[in-house]
């Protein structure tokens, strides 16, 4: 079965919330990233083979620090990152040459749902809180709601919404699975501005037309 590149994310610059997130241990399992790194983040199919991905980018670039490494039933994540954008850009040109593929061979983002919930009750803040894997919502605030495939773009999203909206707050991510999913709160100018500042960037990445994903 030949090996399929999913997704191929650099992040320039992890934002303090979404670092803190990956260091955290639902957001990651191996070394911690920082503030201020830069980050490589793939996904590809079938899962196993993400292990010789592993192991070329460590080969290449030997300073890196691996973050995440997940194999699912059909799909494989690495996360790896490094103080040096460098170091990053020749372990993926290791990757993509290994591959036999180019960073634009990735398939592109599909919104599945966007959502704004405005001015959020005390006991819907309540339930959020609950199953959250960070920051919490506040009684008045407004949500963003955001799903999307494939899954790992959520990260992308994360880090992109807190470049340009710093008052916003990292509530949710789930990054990995059938579909990603994102929650961030705030103001609802702030709201408003990460939505729409997501939408740019996401319509910006370059890659394959995807279908809608099944459930796995």
């Amino acid at each position: 079965m030949q090996n399929e590149l999913r997704v191929y994310l650099i992040l320039e610059r992890l934002e303090r919330q979404f670092a803190a997130y990956l260091s955290s241990p639902t957001g990651g399992r191996g070394y911690v990233p920082l503030e201020g790194m830069s980050s490589l983040i793939l996904e590809i199919a079938p899962g196993l083979a993400i292990e010789r991905v592993t192991d070329t980018a460590l080969k290449a670039a030997p300073e890196l620090e691996p973050g995440l490494l997940v194999v699912e039933r059909q799909f494989g994540v690495l996360e790896v990152h490094a103080d040096q954008p460098a170091d990053l850009a020749r372990a993926g040109e290791a990757i993509l040459a290994s591959l036999g593929v180019r960073a634009e061979d990735q398939l592109k983002p599909e919104i599945l749902v966007m959502d704004v919930v405005e001015d959020i009750t005390d006991r819907h803040a309540v339930i959020i809180n609950r199953n959250k894997q960070a920051s919490m919502v506040l009684p008045g605030e407004s949500v963003l709601l955001l799903e999307l495939v494939p899954a790992l773009f959520a990260s992308y999203a994360a880090n992109e919404a807190e470049k340009a909206v710093p008052g916003i707050r990292l509530i949710d991510l789930r990054m990995i699975g059938a579909t990603g999913r994102l929650y961030l709160s705030g103001s609802h100018a702030d709201v408003l501005a990460a939505a729409k500042h997501i939408q740019a960037k996401l319509a910006k990445i370059p890659g394959r037309a995807s279908r809608t994903e099944k459930s796995r």
